[in-house]
């Protein structure tokens, strides 16, 4: 049996369970192996019977040990215990992880860690929990860099996500073109931007989306024959004007470029276009539909939970689509 190190932060039973999990993942418990009885996992770890009973009903809840009146507690599966390591929160983030845990068997736990694009804290998550998970399923902190300590993993048991405009012949991985997409879906969209003269592209410094999706933007614009305009720093912000329309990474200039609209009596639609990046539900009722270019991250998370499954080896760029409403 493992050695258990009990905290205040955790209760005895989780500490306990999740202990006997790890010594199975470790294989340093077998398939069939027995574990202690009740009164001897009681005596070993100074935890009351009830504590144990409840660690090893946990266990058997999660179908990884069983009973029976011969042979005591035992082994009966593998530990199935897999990380999930996102960049920020976010509805749509939300929806990837709803529909990655809805498609994993119940024996499956998941941890949801974000490392808010954070290198030195991205690379401590990795570091401190090698050899802790079944699967690791990972949103890089960077789209044009791939982080050493990922090296850490064994490459079967890595998925990356979303980002990954470098080098990974040799990983799994489901992500999605910041570049050439973006292109495509502004040309998908021409007919209905024709009705305003100039395209505006809000693209604050500090947000980590990547920056070459400005130059495919430009393309854009250089070959339609459109005027355009990048806005990175608030001090560049006039004010919402006529015959433009607005593509937004951030929620936060969605909203103020809506405001600045109603305050100045533009109407979204006609008089000003607006598209977001990144589909939320909420865009669908906002001022009757909010235009958005977008993967299915629900999507992305069926197909995760896929690999964390199967442990078939995938390589796929998920299509990017210009959803239309009215805002355009």
């Amino acid at each position: 049996m493992p050695q258990i190190k009990f905290t205040h932060s955790t209760s005895k039973i989780k500490s306990l369970a999740d202990g006997i999990s790890y010594s199975i993942m470790q294989g340093d418990l077998k398939l069939g192996d027995n574990l202690l009885s009740i009164n001897e996992a009681s005596a070993l770890y100074k935890v009351s019977r009830d504590t144990v009973f409840k660690a090893y009903n946990e266990l058997k809840r999660r179908e990884i040990i069983d009973s029976n009146p011969t042979k005591g507690y035992f082994v009966k599966g593998e530990v199935n215990h897999v990380l999930l390591l996102l960049d920020t929160y976010s509805s749509f983030k939300q929806n990837l992880y709803h529909r990655f845990v809805a498609n994993l068997p119940e024996n499956y736990k998941v941890d949801l860690i974000f490392h808010q694009y954070n290198e030195r804290l991205f690379e401590t998550i990795i570091r401190e929990n090698i050899g802790k998970y079944s699967m690791y399923v990972v949103m890089n902190f960077s789209n044009d860099q791939f982080s050493e300590a990922l090296k850490l993993i064994p490459s079967n048991k890595l998925l990356l996500l979303d980002f990954g405009n470098f080098e990974k012949t040799d990983y799994s991985f489901i992500c999605q073109n910041f570049d050439q997409s973006l292109y495509n879906c502004l040309k998908e969209g021409e007919a209905l931007l024709r009705k305003y003269t100039k395209l505006t592209f809000v693209f604050p410094e500090e947000v980590c989306h990547p920056v070459s999706a400005i130059e495919y933007f430009k393309k854009f614009c250089f070959e339609q024959n459109f005027e355009y305009e990048i806005i990175r720093n608030e001090s560049d912000w006039k004010g919402v004007e006529a015959g433009t329309a607005y593509l937004c990474i951030l929620s936060e200039d969605l909203v103020k470029i809506i405001k600045d609209a109603d305050i100045t009596g533009l109407n979204i639609g006609s008089d000003i276009g607006l598209i977001s990046y990144n589909n939320e539900a909420v865009l669908e009722v906002i001022k009757n539909g909010i235009s958005a270019i977008s993967v299915d991250f629900g999507l992305m998370g069926e197909k995760a939970a896929n690999f964390v499954t199967t442990k078939k080896p995938i390589q796929e760029y998920l299509t990017t689509r210009l959803i239309i409403r009215n805002s355009i």
